[in-house]
């Protein structure tokens, strides 16, 4: 049925016809393009770095599913995976051995991980996460930094990036104010006080929804260390950096071991899954076992684990080293073409992941951050899709290099980046 869109109606023909039957003709905000203009291309297949639109115009994909296809598109070994999961059934609502499998190859990856608990999204994730911490502790409160986003549960909305930063957005219309409560908002990349009324303290290791914002020397192990002195539990929000900064996701990168880590993205190949998971001690509050009540009939999804542990698979040392190199290569060279074009800015790099900040000083919290030239970022965001690369259509969205981003896919993102800058 996909194959009939292919050329027979155009993008803008597509989008009029989505917004008559979805709110805003998206299923999440972000992909409206309201923070770019314009119209939305809509994607029919995807092949390595590339994706195709309805009109058969063929793109340089940056956004790679916001870095969960990190094998690239239709990748044989995952594809295949999944197709001999979908011959035996697409969902049981029973136990199956995938989510063993699953399961195990993250436990053998992830410092401090003895036990988790697959869910359906990075959301449910969080969500989770933040109940299972409270329920362990017997505490409410909640810390969490701004700009930080950690998915569209109501606790935590308050003051997150990504989407809501995009379209200028402090929270979310129907969160009553009892919902956030119990949320402290701070500043990234400070160690804020921590006390025996908190339950936890979530942050994204490297936050990835405000742009890009590497955590400051210390701040990590600084953080580990207050919330032991108060009793509070560390949650790492991985669902980005999970297993695309190093085998092991950030705890092994920084050298740092969150109480409980939550994942997603990467860990499903490319299909809706989540995770988190910490000590068996912590873990074991969850139902059945504990009286942290947590469930979804499609967790552990059979489609879903074998296409994750295919991906997995794929991600060994001298991926990771070809994953840093192509980073290291697109930053180095988007950086150095867009200020020889006289146009500020600043690629920041962390492992693979990546970065544009449009100004002259990298930014070390959510409010340097929005400092950032949006309306520079929509102009050259128009004017890369029109050269054939596909960036994030927002400005605190990161941009993701995948197996499938060679040296020539990334040399010809530089070149149009020179172009682009240059026409702007």
């Amino acid at each position: 049925m996909i194959g009939e869109y292919v050329g027979s109606q155009t993008n803008r023909q597509l989008f009029r016809d989505a917004q008559s039957l979805i709110p805003g003709g998206v299923n999440s905000p972000v992909r409206a393009f309201q923070a770019v203009g314009g119209d939305p291309y809509f994607v029919v297949r995807g092949e390595g770095a590339h994706v195709y639109d309805a009109e058969g115009r063929k793109y340089i994909d940056l956004v790679q599913s916001y870095g969960a296809v990190i094998a690239g598109h239709a990748h044989p070994q995952v594809t295949e995976a999944i197709q001999k999961a979908a011959a035996l059934g697409t969902s049981f609502g029973a136990p199956t051995p995938g989510e063993i499998f699953l399961a195990e190859e993250i436990v053998n990856r992830v410092p401090g991980i003895e036990q988790l608990r697959l869910v359906n999204s990075g959301t449910e994730a969080t969500m989770s996460a933040i109940r299972l911490a409270r329920g362990h502790t017997g505490r409410n409160r909640v810390i969490k930094f701004s700009g930080c986003y950690h998915g569209h549960a109501d606790t935590l909305l308050a003051a997150g990036g990504s989407g809501v930063a995009t379209l200028g957005l402090s929270g979310s219309a129907g969160v009553p104010p009892s919902a956030v409560a119990d949320t402290i908002v701070v500043p990234y990349n400070a160690v804020p006080e921590i006390t025996q009324d908190d339950a936890c303290v979530i942050v994204e290791p490297v936050a990835a929804n405000m742009g890009l914002i590497a955590p400051l020397e210390g701040f990590l192990p600084q953080l580990r260390s207050a919330c032991d002195a108060a009793g509070t539990l560390l949650i790492f929000d991985e669902v980005i950096t999970g297993f695309r900064l190093a085998r092991g996701g950030a705890s092994e990168w920084f050298g740092v071991t969150p109480d409980i880590a939550c994942f997603g993205k990467v860990i499903g190949g490319g299909l809706p899954i989540g995770a988190f998971g910490g000590s068996e001690e912590i873990m074991s509050t969850l139902a059945p076992v504990g009286p942290v009540y947590q469930a979804g009939t499609l967790s552990g999804n059979p489609l879903a684990t074998a296409a994750g542990c295919a991906a997995l698979q794929l991600l060994d040392s001298a991926a990771y080293q070809k994953l840093y190199a192509m980073t290291e290569r697109l930053s180095t060279g988007i950086e150095k073409v867009l200020n020889s074009a006289g146009l500020p800015a600043i690629a920041p790099r962390v492992g693979s992941l990546l970065g544009l900040f449009l100004g002259d000083n990298a930014p070390t919290q959510y409010d340097e951050a929005r400092t950032t030239d949006e309306k520079a970022y929509a102009r050259f965001f128009h004017e890369m899709l029109d050269r054939g690369v596909a960036m994030a259509p927002g400005a605190y969205e990161a941009l993701f290099v995948g197996l499938a981003h060679t040296e020539d896919v990334v040399d010809t993102v530089i070149g149009a980046a020179a172009e682009s800058a240059a026409s702007l």
